[in-house]
């Protein structure tokens, strides 16, 4: 081993150098659309602050992208700390920006920028980047290489004096990206999205590799327009129904200016449309924004069908019953927003639940009593759904009840057999089980408890699997027998569309994770190609904060010690007394109360599951790091790998 680890051999990256080390875990690097976003999210969220009523992009012959707005300019005067010209700060250093400061009403209340790294990861993967600012009767221009300043900042000229703005002008660097093109429909759509969310602002796309050929929205009804054109030609069951509010000043829960917008009807067949944004952030994976307008509607409709008598004896309704045959477009404003990775394609913040659901129910109450013959329109296709439903559900009952196995004893099983509903936890420990037994919904989550670390199955020849009672009780649980890669298995005995992994968030419980996912990839690799097997993240903090003048007392989960610190630095920012909130760690789920692991780890709107998906270095690669971390004659190899690899640990000293 020609290998050395000595002091020499940490290595300290500097400045944006993170982010040319790894641009995939700040940006989608299958093209540059994103990269360009961040500079048209910022843009937008000047006309969202009230400033700017113009945003021009413009797709150059040679590739590069202009994004130009009639904000009030990035401020080119020097930092009082980092003594350095603040729009050179905000593209050369990671976490600074406008958007981290929310008190007393700070430059940006409502943004969806909140990671500090927006535009400094543009300019870290463009080969060149200009930036041209209009501010305080004067032009300014600086210029960017790889990141780094080639032209420092400088005034160009005068301006009139009205004239304030910000243009910026990228060249994405190819070596970065799987495709260099930038996907032009859905640039298109993106810029289409941002006047749809604000009304009155002008948005112009010029593609000068198509002649300059030019678009232009502005959309004066803003969601209604918006949605009323994208399902032109399909018959509506109800009309566009539309609602807003956010809270005053005074509200309990919430700060000042945090809600939401949406506009919803129903059709019983065509097209289905579904769009929801985050300060004007696209999320189109949803999140518990969607889950909050979700549960409102359900509620809603379900207590007007209770009111009328309309429900047939034997029904259940659901909230999928509700929302199956919905379109909506939804946009949130929420003030600390807490997104899924930074490509931010998914809210996590939990609050967002009880903040749109608060405020979608009560005006979807008023408006089904305002118009009962529409009202109970939408009842009878909310009940056609629960049937059909229902009815599906004991077809695949009937055809799964020939021939199957005796269940395990210690499974917990659920009441619906609808495996595009259920889903079964393989918890660590009789503790946890427990927890989770009496936490979970039981109409639709199984509980598998496993006790102590389950076989390193890797190199365990598949008909010597079963001698191990673990993973004999998987496997009839699950209703899938082992095979390998290029088997064709039988999947159509799966009793769960969900398989998650739950363990504890410590070092043992992530060696547990490890092991079944080594059972999982080496024996049922079919599960994890169908998209069936998920990885539950529970927290491992939870800071409780003292009730502040009018806001109640709160329970903050944290999933690590970086959501830890991003959570007290957001409480400092509130007004929160430093040392007036108190922390508390998770030692394992057994600690947690049967409601604690619902809320943070189970209930589908507010938990973190993680889908186990095969890495950028596919099947192939896969399987030699699995040989290398698991196989029983790969000492040496895991050594040389840990000596390589050591300087990425964290260790908590």
């Amino acid at each position: 081993m020609a290998t050395r680890y000595s002091e020499e051999s940490i290595r300290v990256l500097k400045g944006l150098e993170p982010v040319r080390q790894r641009p995939g875990m700040y940006t989608r690097t299958e093209n540059p659309l994103h990269i360009v976003q961040e500079v048209i999210d910022n843009a937008a969220d000047e006309a969202l602050a009230g400033h700017g009523r113009h945003i021009q992009v413009t797709l150059h012959a040679d590739a590069s992208v202009t994004v130009e707005d009639d904000g009030r300019g990035i401020p080119v005067g020097l930092h009082p700390e980092e003594n350095a010209p603040v729009v050179e700060l905000v593209f050369t250093r990671l976490h600074a920006g406008g958007k981290f400061d929310k008190q007393g009403g700070g430059a940006y209340a409502f943004s969806g920028g909140l990671h500090g790294v927006g535009v400094s990861v543009t300019n870290a993967l463009s080969s060149r980047l200009e930036v041209t600012v209009w501010r305080d009767g004067g032009v300014s221009g600086m210029v960017f290489a790889d990141g780094e300043v080639v032209q420092p900042l400088a005034p160009v000229q005068n301006a009139p004096r009205k004239k304030s703005g910000t243009r910026v002008r990228c060249w994405p660097n190819a070596k970065y990206f799987d495709s260099p093109a930038l996907p032009v429909p859905d640039l298109v759509r993106l810029l289409r999205s941002k006047a749809v969310l604000l009304p009155g602002v002008k948005v112009t796309f010029i593609n000068e590799k198509a002649g300059g050929q030019k678009q232009e929205w502005l959309y004066a009804d803003g969601l209604r327009g918006y949605l009323g054109e994208a399902l032109a030609g399909v018959e509506l069951l109800v009309p566009l129904t539309e609602g807003e509010q956010y809270a005053g000043r005074d509200h309990e829960n919430f700060s000042e200016g945090e809600g939401a917008q949406w506009v919803i009807t129903w059709a019983a067949d065509g097209t289905v449309v579904r769009e929801s944004y985050v300060n004007l952030i696209p999320t189109p994976a949803g999140g518990t924004h969607e889950a909050g307008l979700r549960d409102g509607l359900f509620n809603a409709v379900k207590t007007f069908i209770e009111l009328h008598n309309l429900m047939p004896k034997g029904v259940k309704l659901l909230p999928e019953d509700v929302f199956a045959r919905a379109s909506f477009v939804l946009s949130a404003k929420v003030l600390d927003p807490q997104f899924q990775g930074q490509i931010k394609e998914k809210l996590n913040s939990r609050d967002a639940v009880r903040l749109v659901s608060g405020f979608v129910k009560p005006a979807m109450d008023l408006w089904l009593n305002a118009n009962v013959e529409h009202a109970k329109k939408l009842a009878e296709l909310v009940i056609r759904q629960a049937q059909a439903r229902a009815r599906s559900a004991q077809k695949v009952e009937k055809r799964k009840s020939s021939g199957v196995a005796v269940l395990p004893g210690k499974l917990t099983d659920c009441e619906s057999s609808d495996v595009s509903r259920t889903e079964v936890f393989l918890v660590e420990g009789d503790s946890a089980g427990g927890s989770a037994k009496m936490g979970r919904d039981k109409e639709f989550q199984a509980i598998l408890p496993l006790r102590g670390k389950v076989l390193n199955a890797w190199e365990v020849e598949r008909d010597r699997l079963f001698a191990n009672n673990e993973i004999h009780d998987i496997a009839v649980a699950i209703g899938v027998d082992p095979h390998g890669p290029r088997d064709n298995p039988d999947l159509s005995g799966l009793r769960y569309g969900r398989i998650c992994i739950l363990s504890d968030a410590d070092v043992d419980g992530s060696h547990i994770q490890v092991l079944l996912l080594t059972l999982f990839y080496r024996h049922f690799p079919r599960l994890i190609e169908a998209g069936n097997v998920f990885v539950a993240r529970p927290p491992l903090f939870r800071v409780d904060v003292p009730a502040q003048g009018k806001r109640p007392a709160r329970k903050i989960y944290c999933l690590d010690e970086g959501e830890l610190e991003a959570t007290e630095d957001r409480l400092r920012k509130e007004g929160v007394r430093d040392g007036a909130w108190s922390i508390s760690r998770f030692k394992g789920l057994g600690e947690m109360s049967p409601e604690q692991l619902w809320e943070t780890t189970m209930n589908p709107d507010t938990r973190r599951l993680l889908p186990v998906q095969l890495g950028e270095t596919g099947a192939e690669g896969t399987t030699r790091m699995f040989e290398m971390l698991m196989g029983k004659g790969e000492a040496s190899q895991r050594r040389s790998w840990l000596e390589e690899k050591g300087d990425l640990a964290e260790v908590d000293i």
